[in-house]
């Protein structure tokens, strides 16, 4: 019997997966950029990189209520728009107990970011922003991701700052999570 990570990295999403088409679409984009990454900078891990990317957003498009229902207690205020990475984190350890914590961060804390993501889980954070199909940007973001493998911390900054620059500017709170992935990336 394979696991979720085994098929996740041969490109097999969960049964319980909750994606549209065109979310799908964008999984496997995300997927083709950590591929790509990992051979830069850790080709043993590279099945593990392509399994975070394609479990990332494998309930984005569950019923907020029902995610609501299997994220653990510290993700249940999370707001709506947040809860598919930590409910698919959630899935993930209950059906593989054994399944890496780092990919489980990295599931869990993609949209946000947190203090505890290694280079795996900041890479997912990156490729899920600058994968080639989102539409604003394009130019910008095609250079970003070009500098990835040359200046992976100097993006990762920029990325994130545009992030939290993207959320006051629309008057939306900035998580706790995101300050402390913040401060420790100002270190790096």
């Amino acid at each position: 019997m394979s696991s979720i990570i085994d098929d996740a990295a041969a490109g097999v999403l969960p049964e319980w997966t909750c994606a549209s088409p065109k979310r799908r679409a964008h999984i496997a984009r995300v997927a083709q950029l950590m591929g790509t990454w990992a051979a830069e900078f850790a080709p043993e891990q590279a099945p593990h990189w392509t399994a975070a990317a394609w479990l990332h957003d494998a309930l984005r498009d569950a019923d907020p209520d029902t995610l609501r229902q299997v994220v653990d207690r510290d993700f249940k205020e999370w707001p709506d728009a947040l809860l598919h990475g930590p409910a698919a984190a959630a899935r993930i350890r209950r059906e593989e107990p054994a399944a890496p914590r780092n990919i489980l961060n990295a599931v869990a804390y993609h949209t946000v970011g947190h203090n505890c993501l290694d280079t795996l889980g900041r890479a997912l954070y990156l490729a899920d922003y600058l994968e080639p199909g989102r539409k604003f940007d394009l130019a910008g973001r095609a250079t970003l991701r070009d500098r990835v493998p040359r200046e992976f911390n100097a993006v990762l900054r920029e990325v994130a700052g545009a992030r939290i620059a993207h959320l006051t500017k629309a008057g939306s709170p900035v998580r706790p999570e995101t300050a402390g992935f913040w401060q420790s990336i100002g270190e790096a």
